[in-house]
């Protein structure tokens, strides 16, 4: 008993255990909250990931696809049994996007994907993504009316009617730019013909006979709708007029930053700026799927938007419906009517090893005979997943080095108790406590000083975790500076996800470096003869 009674005074006497307990506590709150946030970035990256793909993905490298896909699906059902709860099928194609932005172009490099809009939720979370409430509960390649973004602030009119307003609008300056043009030809003409009469030569000009031949060739009148795709189908007819105000392209979905960009306006709030919206049309060029490659020049109308937060798919998706895309780029057999895809994508259920699949299939589909790349979700994002592993166990081992500091500064002042308190030790000695008595006692210094450091720590950095979006927003209004710039980071609100198994070791590991440095200490001040210890100046 005398043992804790002694180490309950030195621990209230003594200022430089308080700087020994602060440095435990500090630490053991800086690895909580450290771990809470890079936790709460590591399982938001995995449910972003892992919503924009699916678990096993199997990929075709062959210039025209993968022929027969159904027969493919056949054979990978009787290989993976009722692993399987999903399937769907897509067309992956590099392409260029052109958007017309103020009478400018701007191209970008995207993925244009052709999905089948009845299976590809099955396999993934692409509707919840989507800008429009419809389109998430069910995707539609159809322009809606309007309705887009409903809880998003400074979302631009789109859908059906911003695209009959622009129509009308873009109407109405064809016809007014047509009158002007009208008026000043009239004008010309008046100012021609008072110049003549000045001259003295006849007010009217004989007017040219219309030359047959070249009457003939100059062909008919086109309208100012016609579009090159609109001749699709009408087997060399002359095609109907397009009229954007009722009409539209093949529907695609734009990932948000294809067709956007995040600028802080001069009140330094940040907005999304728009080169392209919902009811805008779009031209897509991309190769055909046949040996003498072709460029396909296909112009789209924008149907919704696609936000998963993850720039790396923002910026480099585009979607289609899979037959349309199918249809452009030749990847139907004319003689069977067979479609081909390139990429079969395979939902499992709950509890299945991805691994095992994975491997399952390569032998069922071996690369030395099909030119197959088959891979899990967490294969494709493999250096994503581990630099986020690798910088949770390198930021660990560095801040464990603050509760190592901390443990040397215990170390340190447990032998300046032992030297300050020698002949207490041999006056404790000559009384009859052993070695081992003596040596418990600053062991339960030590264990008593990481118990209430790591106590300390562990209140203040679930404090520090529960309201951390509250402390970030108060280092905003003193420096003037944000915290996570809003430009980069895809997020409002900084993720935290406590883990209990986490708060238990680093609450172990900051008691057991307290603990394991009043070892040697204690060790002295067992070792210590009595008599010395007494006669001790």
């Amino acid at each position: 008993m005398y043992r804790w009674l002694l180490c309950f005074r030195y621990l209230r006497t003594r200022y430089i255990a308080l700087a020994s307990i602060i440095s435990v506590t500090l630490g053991v709150a800086t690895l909580i909250v450290v771990n809470s946030v890079m936790a709460g970035f590591s399982a938001e990256m995995h449910d972003r990931l892992h919503g924009l793909a699916s678990d096993i993905l199997i990929e075709c490298h062959l210039s025209g696809g993968m022929p027969d896909p159904e027969h493919h699906l056949r054979e990978i059902e009787a290989v993976c049994g009722d692993k399987i709860a999903g399937s769907s099928v897509s067309v992956h194609v590099p392409s260029m996007l052109g958007i017309e932005f103020n009478g400018q172009q701007i191209a970008r490099h995207v993925n244009l994907v052709g999905i089948d809009s009845e299976t590809y939720d099955n396999v993934s979370q692409f509707g919840q993504f989507l800008m429009h409430p419809e389109n998430k509960e069910r995707v539609s390649f159809d322009l809606r009316e309007d309705g887009f973004a409903p809880d998003r602030d400074g979302f631009p009119a789109s859908g059906w009617s911003y695209r009959r307003a622009r129509a009308n609008y873009e109407r109405a300056l064809e016809v007014e730019r047509a009158r002007v043009e009208t008026l000043n030809a009239k004008r010309l003409a008046e100012f021609d013909r008072q110049k003549r009469i000045q001259n003295g030569e006849p007010a009217e000009t004989p007017k040219a006979t219309p030359d047959a031949t070249n009457t003939a060739s100059s062909g008919p009148t086109i309208s100012p709708f016609f579009s090159p795709e609109m001749m699709e189908g009408t087997d060399g007819d002359a095609p109907k007029e397009f009229d954007p105000a009722v009409d539209q392209y093949p529907g695609i979905i734009l990932g948000i930053s294809t067709c956007t960009t995040k600028q802080r306006d001069a009140e330094n709030v940040v907005r999304d700026y728009y080169y392209a919206k919902p009811g805008d049309d779009v031209r897509m060029m991309f190769p055909n799927a046949s040996d003498n490659a072709k460029v396909i020049n296909q112009k789209f109308t924008v149907v919704d938007l696609y936000e998963s937060g993850m720039s790396e798919y923002d910026s480099t998706f585009a979607f289609v419906r899979l037959d349309q895309l199918q249809d452009f780029r030749g990847m139907i057999d004319p003689q069977t009517g067979i479609r081909s895809v390139t990429t079969i994508q395979l939902k499992l259920i709950e509890g299945a090893d991805l691994n095992e699949v994975r491997d399952e299939l390569r032998r069922r589909f071996p690369a030395e005979i099909y030119a197959y790349n088959i891979q899990t979700w967490k294969d494709m994002q493999g250096p994503l997943l581990s630099a986020v592993q690798l910088e949770t166990t390198i930021l660990n081992i560095l801040l464990f080095l603050i509760i190592a500091v901390a443990g040397f500064g215990i170390l340190a002042t447990f032998f300046m108790i032992v030297v300050e308190k020698t002949r207490d030790i041999g006056t404790l000695k000559a009384l009859g406590a052993s070695g081992r008595g003596v040596m418990s006692i600053f062991l339960s210094y030590g264990l008593l000083l990481g118990i209430v450091g790591s106590g300390a720590g562990l209140i203040g950095g679930l404090l520090f975790v529960q309201n951390i979006n509250k402390i970030a927003r108060v280092i905003e209004m003193i420096t003037g500076q944000e915290v996570f710039d809003p430009t980069v980071y895809y997020f409002t609100e900084i993720p935290t996800i406590i883990h209990p198994f986490t708060l238990v070791w680093v609450m172990a590991g900051a008691v057991t470096i307290a603990a394991m440095a009043s070892v040697l200490p204690a060790l002295r001040a067992a070792r210590m003869h009595p008599v010395r210890a007494l006669r001790f100046e």
